[in-house]
């Protein structure tokens, strides 16, 4: 019988308080270009309290279902199979920002991409969880549990959206290691993804920019280096406590898209080193109470979605904080529950309360 008759209330209360900043964050990084662009200064803000409510709910929805009522072949294909359809018909759709990452319904938007990360969850979760014993077969168990994968990657690529195609990759990777995977198979992985990505960075011309502006970013300041530059002035002008909130200057038309993926940036300006560790440590917290949770579940499905949900959310965190700090080359990767995007938030959130659930039901 399970002990647990309560969700795990750090995993509740963090996610919570990282709403709220975010929140407060978005409103204070847009306000000033909500109202030179659309006369309002609470666009954005009215928009993200849209999804988060939204996302709450379905967040309060997922600690009550059941998870193991998701182990069900109709559930899991049915997602793999609308997300896959999804990520298709976003080529047929008109560009947005030069790119094939959205779908439009009148004033709201919706990305995909966002969709396939707990799709692939899911279906590894499924696939993996009676097959631990037969993890080293590689060719019937490995590789058919990377070939959703390796599909869902190549059309993210082409979109294209390389920063969610190696988050989709380093998930898969922490979900099957967990598994029981031996190492010498990521390694191998690894070794044989150098090749596509060599050419997908070096020989696509924005990429190779923003490879040579994350390796000098002052060999061309007010080009390929500004982004970086503004980040690091935004993170270096904040000192300890920050100039305080709203106060920030970057944001005003410097730093670029300064509510979605250089937030971080904002709030180290504004909050300083102090808010800018706090917020590093829910994050922490998370991975903390996340691998609780995994570890205190004897159900490998629930095990493997447990570290499925948890490394979601972690390594997009990590990698958008990196950039911010310039410790990794520019990608669009939001920062989880804080960046501004209701795809990123509703889906994040209904992970979450997939999570709690399992967290209830934990042993």
């Amino acid at each position: 019988m399970a002990k647990r008759v309560s969700v795990d209330g750090w995993l509740f209360a963090v996610t919570l308080f990282l709403i709220f900043v975010g929140l407060v964050m978005v409103f204070s990084a847009s306000a000033v270009m909500a109202k030179e662009r659309y006369g309002s200064a609470y666009v954005f803000l009215f928009k993200q309290l849209g999804w988060a409510a939204a996302g709450l709910l379905l967040m309060v929805a997922g600690m009550k279902i059941d998870y193991r009522r998701y182990k069900h072949p109709a559930v899991v294909f049915s997602l793999l199979g609308i997300t896959t359809l999804m990520l298709i018909s976003v080529f047929f759709l008109d560009r947005a920002h030069h790119t094939h990452r959205w779908m439009h319904w009148g004033p709201l938007s919706f990305q995909p991409s966002e969709m396939a990360k707990p799709a692939l969850i899911l279906f590894l979760a499924f696939f993996l969880a009676d097959r631990t014993k037969a993890i080293s077969d590689w060719r019937n168990t490995i590789l058919p549990a990377v070939v959703p994968t390796l599909i869902f990657i190549g059309l993210i690529v082409a979109q294209p959206d390389l920063g969610t195609a190696i988050a989709c990759a380093a998930i898969t990777g922490c979900v099957l290691f967990v598994a029981g995977m031996e190492m010498r198979y990521l390694g191998y992985g690894f070794l044989v993804s150098l090749l596509p990505l060599y050419f997908l960075i070096f020989h696509v011309a924005w990429r190779r920019d923003r490879m040579l502006a994350f390796l000098n970013p002052y060999s061309d300041p007010q080009g390929r280096g500004f982004h970086i530059i503004q980040s690091l002035i935004a993170v270096s002008t904040g000192g300890i406590t920050g100039v305080g909130l709203m106060e920030g200057k970057q944001k005003l038309f410097y730093l670029p898209e300064p509510h979605t993926d250089f937030i971080f940036a904002v709030t180290a300006e504004e909050l300083g080193l102090v808010g800018s560790l706090i917020i590093v440590m829910l994050f922490a917290v998370f991975l903390w109470r996340g691998t609780r949770t995994a570890l205190r579940t004897h159900d490998m499905f629930g095990r493997l979605l447990a570290v499925g949900i948890t490394s979601m959310i972690v390594v997009q965190a990590f990698i958008n904080i990196s950039v911010v700090l310039g410790l990794m080359p520019t990608k669009g990767i939001p920062l989880p529950f804080v960046s501004y995007g209701g795809s990123s938030l509703l889906f994040a959130l209904a992970s979450v309360g997939v999570l709690l659930n399992i967290s209830k039901q934990a042993e």
